[in-house]
């Protein structure tokens, strides 16, 4: 037993020294990777979900009781101003401007033949203030059939893309009944609501950016045009309307858009938001200085954006800000450095919440 005690005794001696030496040895230097602090424009936004609008929008309807006579239109059709849409039974009110027009003008030449008589007094002036009284009288029974006529005819008022037909030719056409839609398109309106606490930030003449659910990846641009004049007590938003061009006619009205109003741009020290390391209500980064030593500095953050975030105290432009490996370094640690790739990134800081 003591030879054995002695034995172990004697390997401890041999073995001891070099497991203590091997237990003192420097851990390796970590590697870390690092990004630049650079100077990157950004934007102040605002998110929001908007509707489309038509810059006009009409329901065709007729402004009497009348058989449609012709259909001028196909479902879809573009128009221009003064087009003819509908024509409506008017052989009556036609007639009565040629009678009205026959009245007029038999008045007149009746006055043309008294006038010299009543200068040379044959005549008594109350026989010509007669005439005239009956010539303005028909002239307001002409205009009276004229305009009867004119509402036989349904036109175009401004120019747009047509709806859907509801009518046909011979249906009976009463005032308030659909025969089609008129919506003026070349330009859209899109309305949507700004949280009342950037109401000091909207002005007429702000650009927004817009996407569609129909044109995902197309971006569309436009300006705010007008600013409601009541904030809305129940969701404490103000409506703000913009116009984005659509010269293609490819926007309808209705359409969910998700709007970018853009409230203002600026230049801004930006780091990758894994560079943050909040404590309690503070925030670090980890700095490595020309030494590779690791030192930590307190920052003042500004806006953020997903993935990147403003620094606004702190950090030095080009400082070198450790974004990968920050767990396994301390202040003081001496490190190597891999330095990040360089990956695309909008640098949109976005604002207040999706409406």
């Amino acid at each position: 037993m003591l030879t054995i005690l002695a034995l172990a005794w004697f390997i401890y001696q041999q073995v001891a020294p070099e497991g203590l030496t091997a237990g003192k040895k420097h851990r390796p230097i970590p590697n870390v990777v690092v990004a630049k602090a650079t100077i990157e424009p950004i934007r102040d936004e605002v998110e929001a979900l908007g509707t489309s609008k038509a810059n006009e929008s009409i329901t065709v309807t007729p402004k009497v009781t009348e058989v449609a006579t012709k259909i001028n239109f196909e479902d879809g059709d573009i128009v221009k101003k003064g087009r003819l849409l509908v024509q409506l039974q008017d052989r009556e009110q036609r007639a009565r401007v040629k009678v009205a027009k026959v009245r007029v003008n038999d008045h007149r030449r009746e006055l043309d033949r008294i006038r010299s008589l009543v200068t040379s007094q044959t005549i008594a002036e109350l026989e010509r203030d007669r005439l005239q009284t009956l010539i303005d009288t028909a002239k307001a029974e002409l205009e009276q059939s004229q305009a009867a006529l004119a509402d036989r005819k349904i036109l175009a008022p401004f120019n747009g893309r047509l709806g859907l037909r509801q009518v046909s030719v011979g249906s009976l056409l009463t005032p308030g009944t659909v025969i089609t839609t008129l919506d003026d398109i070349s330009v859209i309106k899109l309305d949507f609501s700004v949280p009342e606490r950037f109401l000091g930030s909207l002005a007429i003449g702000k650009t927004v950016e817009a996407t569609a659910v129909a044109f995902p990846d197309e971006l569309l641009k436009g300006k705010v045009i007008s600013i409601d004049s009541r904030i809305n007590p129940t969701t404490r938003a103000v409506i703000v309307r913009a116009e984005i061009p659509n010269p293609d006619n490819r926007l309808m009205p209705g359409m969910l858009m998700k709007v970018t109003l853009i409230q203002q741009s600026r230049e801004a020290l930006i780091l990758p938001e894994s560079a943050i390391i909040p404590i309690q209500d503070r925030h670090y980064v980890y700095l490595v200085n020309d030494e590779n030593v690791i030192v930590q500095h307190q920052v003042t953050l500004g806006l953020r954006k997903r993935g990147w975030v403003e620094v606004l105290e702190g950090v030095e432009l080009n400082e070198l800000v450790v974004i990968r490996g920050i767990l396994k370094v301390r202040p003081g640690d001496k490190v190597k450095v891999q330095f990040s790739e360089r990956f695309s990134f909008l640098k949109e800081a976005k604002v207040g919440p999706t409406a």
